[in-house]
């Protein structure tokens, strides 16, 4: 039943958007009859809120675009955006949140934990993400990463992925040291040899260091060695189950104004990034607009923005179980669907 208060789990310090919300869920179980979707009760916008997996990027341009524009409001939708630096899977899960950004990673063992969440669409179709070092390093190939240091975050999923990389390219994966660092500024942790390899997203990091600050630097693109590691969704858009059953008219009503708006970043790259940096005047306007140029060719290699395929969650989940990072196999049938896609 969707009667709590997002406020309840999430500390002020987080809820970096949030100030003037005062009621963010008025769904509950009982109301079912006062919603006659398109989206409203009586004619108001209903209160929607989305959670973020970090602060805004370009990987968020087309909610921010839908925003701006009027579409969400148009299907009855008053959203709200969350800025979060965490992974809201658990707090979607429990009623705090309409939608969350998160991904595959995180909804699977979720799902096996019988946490009832569900992905309604993937806003990028490949994985995006690679392994980045200094081009001194002399790293260009997986087995490279033989003998080097990879700072990291410590998840055990970024062992498996190294380690399985350079598996199979030959080499030897108990030759590659990993250190925690966090979120730090990687360049400057290679430069000072405190590690040689991180693992960063291209959209955002490596858009920075190629185009804007012109480094010097490689990367192993994963999208690169999918016959060695496969491609997973991320990041994908979430929802709670009980909204699936209770108000599938709303989902649809938030999905059909979210695909307008990842479409349009889709063929107006330049024009979805001045709409996000009007949202988000501090990030850097340079970054913003070559991310937005280098995405628009990302958001939907397949054709159509936010379809996902069972073929990538199954691939993914057996990887996942395979490498001991879930427990128990699960059905990923039903950790995604495609219905609510306009």
């Amino acid at each position: 039943m969707f009667t709590k208060n997002i406020f309840s789990k999430l500390s002020k310090a987080t809820l970096l958007t949030a100030s003037s919300l005062l009621v963010v869920f008025s769904l509950s179980c009982g109301t079912n009859e006062q919603v006659t979707w398109h989206g409203q009760i009586e004619g108001e916008l209903f209160p929607v809120v989305l959670l973020l997996d970090w602060t805004p990027n370009t990987n968020h341009a087309g909610i921010y675009i839908a925003a701006q524009k009027g579409w969400y409001a148009k299907e009855g939708i008053d959203l709200t955006i969350l800025d979060y630096a965490g992974e809201p899977t658990q707090l979607v899960g429990a009623g705090e949140a309409h939608f969350g950004i998160s991904n595959a990673e995180s909804v699977i063992p979720a799902r096996s934990q019988g946490i009832p969440v569900i992905s309604v669409a993937t806003i990028i179709t490949k994985n995006t993400s690679s392994l980045l070092s200094l081009q001194e390093e002399g790293i260009t190939r997986p087995r490279d990463l033989e003998g080097k240091s990879y700072g990291g975050w410590g998840g055990a999923l970024e062992t498996q992925i190294v380690e399985e990389l350079v598996r199979c390219d030959g080499g030897d994966p108990n030759k590659v040291k990993f250190t925690d660092v966090g979120n730090v500024d990687y360049l400057v942790g290679m430069e000072r040899d405190q590690y040689d390899f991180v693992w960063i997203f291209d959209a955002w990091d490596g858009i920075r260091y190629s185009e804007v600050e012109k480094r010097d630097i490689s990367t192993l693109a994963f999208r690169d060695y999918e016959q060695c590691i496969p491609n997973w969704y991320t990041p994908i858009i979430i929802t709670n189950l009980t909204l699936v059953k209770e108000y599938p008219g709303l989902i649809k009503a938030f999905m059909k104004a979210t695909a307008r708006g990842y479409e349009f970043a889709i063929k107006n790259p330049e024009q979805a990034a001045n709409i996000l940096l009007t949202s988000v005047p501090e990030l850097d306007k340079e970054l913003v607009h070559a991310s937005a140029r280098w995405l628009a060719s990302f958001y939907a290699t397949d054709g159509k923005w936010g379809v996902q395929k069972l073929k990538v969650w199954q691939e993914f989940e057996s990887f996942l179980r395979e490498a001991g990072l879930t427990s128990k196999k699960i059905d990923v049938s039903e950790a995604f669907t495609n219905d609510f896609l306009p």
